[in-house]
């Protein structure tokens, strides 16, 4: 899933005002931007390996790190519990731990039974979504418009900036999702690992977006608005 742990991180907005968008779409996808760094270090092992009927031509042989339920689990309490200690949020913080742990979720979903719940020899889960084409997009898409709408009701741009740039990020992320769904298959997992790491610019985008957009108050009469913290 790529879509749809971006549109959580939208959503997050709505949740916790307070954290910039990058810091949301960090905790959202704190997972795939462990698992390329795992992966060039030879900590976790993954194949091309493409199939008839599943979308991914990937197999995730071995990220108990990154993707176990279990250390998942324990990411999401460390990213809360930093976020936490630097800004004394808790309310942000719980909304932060809960989107990093999110995103094993939604891979339940789309995966077909490789995500284990623990290291070692854990069962392997995952509902199988990525063996239909229609279906991953249609759920993808619905996320991250739902996403998408409660981010807008959250936020609105002080500038010019912060429309163009947050669209423009809204484009580039939709145009990503349907060249990596219907590009070639990748040469080698390390060419994977080096694309997965281009998705720090994307949390750097967010960052620069948010921060030319403000949060909306609603009070029963008007609004107020509350700039973005980091």
């Amino acid at each position: 899933m790529f879509l749809g742990h971006f549109a959580v991180g939208l959503a997050g907005k709505a949740a916790a005002p307070k954290p910039s968008l990058g810091t949301l779409f960090l905790a959202a996808q704190l997972l795939d931007l462990l698992w390329p760094t795992l992966l060039l270090l030879n900590l976790e092992q993954a194949q091309i390996a493409p199939e008839p009927g599943v979308l991914v031509p990937l197999k995730f042989t071995h990220y108990p790190i990154s993707h176990s339920f279990l250390l998942v689990l324990g990411w999401g309490l460390l990213f809360g519990l930093v976020y936490w200690l630097i800004k004394k949020d808790s309310r942000s913080a719980v909304v932060l731990g809960l989107l990093v742990v999110s995103h094993w979720l939604l891979d339940l979903i789309v995966h077909v039974p490789d995500l284990p719940l623990y290291p070692g020899d854990s069962p392997m889960l995952g509902l199988g979504l990525w063996t239909s084409t229609i279906a991953t997009i249609a759920v993808e898409g619905l996320l991250f418009i739902v996403g998408l709408w409660l981010y807008l009701r959250a936020t609105r741009a002080k500038n010019k900036t912060g429309n163009y740039s947050f669209w423009a990020l809204v484009v580039f992320l939709v145009v990503i999702y349907f060249m990596n769904l219907f590009g070639p298959v990748p040469p080698s997992m390390e060419a994977v690992a080096w694309g997965g790491q281009m998705q720090w610019l994307l949390i750097i985008w967010a960052y620069w977006a948010d921060r030319n957009r403000e949060t909306i108050n609603y009070s029963a009469s008007d609004h107020q608005t509350i700039a973005p913290a980091a």
